[in-house]
């Protein structure tokens, strides 16, 4: 693979306005899309909103007015990009369809980024969080079946396994322990910096979504368990954004912001199975090599420095949504039983963990938990999807 997007041309920005019409687009069906094709949706729509919002925080700090004349030129097209993006999903679908597929898209985007990932310590970061949304999924799909009277894998498909990951009333931890050692921006490969924004817009983006679908819900277990889940999201995006070099200039970041952006539209454009919606990835991927250039002229007229310095001479191989049943299986049986302690990983429920457990739990348990047995009174067993044989660990296999 050679391309380089600094060396591509892009559309001019005066020319990327676009009108309502074009805005317009056509959502995807919701029974026959490939269920990948909504995950890059959901991901593209995190990126976006991470854009927008960091572009906003840079103006905010700049004193300059023509800097935040064209941070605001920028930020408009980004924005129409997002509207443009999230308005693919269709209107049919409830709050707790889009759930399950926010949470596929967690769980398959955050293994993939695992299995691809050369840093250990970012490695074991986002194996760390695979196994906490991977059991959200799970959670998320017991109460579909209980409050809709629907499956999960008619979201999910055959592609992800839905089944117990690390549970989730064992997430909740003191908030020293979830902030983790950045990575160094003269050292890291520049595919690392890729993941660590891809990720943590992601989980952002999830963390937003519950924020506000929470309360929208009249019974109380889904209620409960959006607001139970929802913190533990704020959990996931302290873990992934202190992953970032807090070193790096704010131009530096607005490159890397829209180099991943450049990214993960060529990925998604190399990979998309609807012919409508790669239309869609190939323009703003067009959109975007303007904006990464005019963020180079910005970086090089502040920093004094190339932007060529920081990152990769070509694209990395693009991101895949595939299935990734094998390797979560693998992360499961191997590292179940893990927390933090400081910015480091431990086997035991340590003293800080416990108490913390203790306290926001009270003497009840969370909605987490009492939603499986709830759906099994219900149904007569609990909602899985196990299509490569029993759980890999016998605690956690239905009795």
């Amino acid at each position: 693979m050679t391309f380089n997007p600094l060396e591509e041309r892009g559309i001019p920005l005066d020319r990327q306005l676009r009108d309502w019409r074009e805005l317009d687009v056509t959502p995807i069906d919701p029974d026959h899309a490939d269920p990948y094709t909504r995950c890059r949706i959901i991901t593209m729509n995190g990126i976006e909103i991470e854009a927008i919002m960091f572009n906003r925080h840079l103006a905010r700090h700049c004193p300059d007015l023509e800097d935040r004349q064209q941070l605001a030129e920028t930020r408009f097209i980004e924005a129409q990009q997002q509207k443009a993006v999230n308005w693919l999903l269709p209107g049919l679908a409830s709050v707790l369809e889009t759930t399950l597929a926010y949470e596929q898209v967690a769980t398959d985007l955050t293994a993939w980024v695992a299995r691809m990932e050369p840093d250990p310590y970012l490695k074991q970061a986002y194996q760390f969080g695979l196994l906490e949304d991977f059991d959200h999924l799970y959670r998320y799909a017991n109460l579909f079946e209980m409050i809709e009277h629907r499956k999960a894998e008619k979201i999910v498909d055959a592609l992800t396994e839905v089944m117990p990951g690390r549970p989730t009333k064992m997430h909740q931890r003191h908030p020293i322990d979830n902030v983790r050692e950045p990575y160094d921006r003269n050292t890291a490969a520049p595919i690392s910096k890729l993941h660590a924004l891809t990720i943590m817009s992601a989980e952002q983006q999830t963390m937003n979504f519950y924020m506000n679908v929470g309360p929208m819900y009249m019974e109380p277990i889904a209620r409960q368990l959006y607001q139970e889940i929802g913190l533990i999201e704020e959990e996931h995006v302290t873990h992934y954004e202190s992953l970032v070099d807090p070193g790096e200039t704010w131009w530096e970041q607005l490159v890397n912001h829209e180099y991943n952006e450049c990214y993960l539209y060529y990925s998604f454009m190399e990979t998309e199975s609807d012919p409508k919606v790669k239309a869609i990835w190939e323009l703003h991927l067009n959109m975007e090599l303007e904006h990464l250039r005019i963020a180079a002229e910005m970086m090089r007229r502040h920093d004094g420095r190339d932007p060529q310095e920081i990152l990769a001479p070509r694209l990395p191989a693009p991101v895949t949504f595939e299935q990734n049943k094998g390797y979560i299986r693998e992360v499961l049986a191997t590292q179940i039983d893990y927390t933090t302690l400081g910015t480091g990983y431990v086997q035991e429920a340590h003293e800080r963990f416990q108490r913390w457990q203790a306290q926001i739990h009270g003497d009840q348990e969370p909605a987490s938990e009492r939603v499986i047995d709830e759906n099994r009174a219900k149904s007569g067993r609990e909602y899985r999807l196990e299509s490569e044989g029993a759980h890999p660990m016998y605690s956690l296999r239905p009795h």
